[in-house]
């Protein structure tokens, strides 16, 4: 079966809590105009009572997140993010990037949450787990105004994505950079637009991400590049090019991770070799393998990031040489709660 166009999985693998699986008949599907075999996006109300998530993982940068969507119309093929679907019934395949929950209430729970005498003030990441500026985000502006809120309390926030649309809030996310509010990371994978397009179906083009670089640095936020994940024998090549191309655009810092595949991400990326490089999968996999200990994926906080062993050292030093080379500075993202306030709180102060 073939990839439905503009989608990354080429169907839905069972889901792992669920006894029975709905399985469509490939050849009769084939043959049948009626037969959907290029589902369309379907929209489903998230009813959660709470938008800032925790964590305790030490290899992530962050404790605290907002996502305002669950699954991700982008479909990025090796998304270590689509098992999350399975918690809600769906699949870790075309369901995660065609059934979206959207968290309506989520710019309010916000700011009840910021408002609470709970909340010590910390950097939140907006798009822990899915993309923020996916495209449904055009039009709902669910990110928009989550990052009002977030302005409006001067609570610093680190963003990561691989839409240019980020560029649209460049004023909100300008204007809380003047107090160290405020960052973002442009996800770049690959310079390779086929390669993206196969890969990434419905994020932003290679040369779209560059130009969110630009128009971001020109807007004065600090922006830097993630170049994830590194795939190897698939992407690791491009690393210095990328670093490259990023600084030119304006990128102050960098960062990379290595691709992960949990769980049913695995064979959905295998299959995805399967149709689209076939003559690279035996490499491909063998590297991946090479830098997890023998397996697909290695969740041990440590190790989950960048890998191990000697090829994940080479892909080390090589990134490292590119930000050399590319004239990019190693240094830490610092943001900074000193400017965090409530609103109304100074004019109460002046009544009392």
């Amino acid at each position: 079966m073939n990839t439905p166009k503009g989608r990354g999985a080429s169907g839905n693998p069972a889901n792992r809590f669920e006894r029975t699986h709905f399985e469509v008949d490939l050849d009769e599907a084939e043959n049948d105009p009626d037969a959907s075999l290029s589902p369309a996006t379907q929209v489903f109300r998230d009813s959660t009572r709470a938008i800032i998530a925790t964590n305790d993982s030490p290899d992530v940068g962050f404790d605290a997140s907002i996502n305002p969507y669950r699954g991700c119309e982008h479909g990025c093929v090796y998304c270590y993010a689509r098992p999350t679907h399975e918690y809600l019934g769906f699949s870790a395949g075309l369901d995660f990037e065609t059934k979206i929950m959207v968290k309506e209430d989520a710019p309010e729970l916000l700011r009840r949450e910021l408002a609470s005498p709970r909340w010590v003030p910390k950097t939140v990441a907006l798009s822990g787990v899915t993309d923020a500026y996916q495209p449904i985000e055009r039009r709902l502006t669910l990110t928009r105004r989550c990052l009002e809120v977030l302005a409006e309390f001067r609570n610093p926030v680190a963003i990561v994505t691989k839409n240019r649309l980020v560029t649209r809030d460049a004023d909100v996310l300008g204007a809380m950079a003047a107090y160290s509010g405020a960052a973002v990371f442009v996800s770049v994978t690959t310079l390779d637009s086929d390669l993206a397009r196969r890969m990434e179906p419905r994020a932003s083009t290679p040369p779209a991400r560059l130009a969110a670089i630009e128009a971001l640095r020109a807007a004065g936020v600090p922006v830097g590049v993630m170049v994830a994940p590194v795939i190897p024998g698939l992407n690791d090549h491009e690393i210095p090019a990328i670093l490259q191309a990023a600084a030119k655009a304006g990128a102050q810092f960098a960062s990379y991770t290595a691709i992960r595949l949990p769980l049913g991400v695995g064979p959905l990326f295998e299959a995805w070799l399967d149709r689209h490089y076939p003559e690279r999968k035996a490499k491909v996999l063998y590297r991946i393998r090479e830098i997890r200990g023998g397996r697909l994926n290695d969740s041990r906080f440590g190790d989950r990031m960048h890998g191990q062993g000697p090829f994940a050292d080479l892909i080390e030093q090589l990134f490292a040489t590119g930000m050399k080379r590319a004239g990019i500075e190693p240094r830490r993202l610092s943001l900074s709660t000193a400017s965090f306030r409530k609103p109304g709180e100074s004019q109460l102060r002046l009544f009392q």
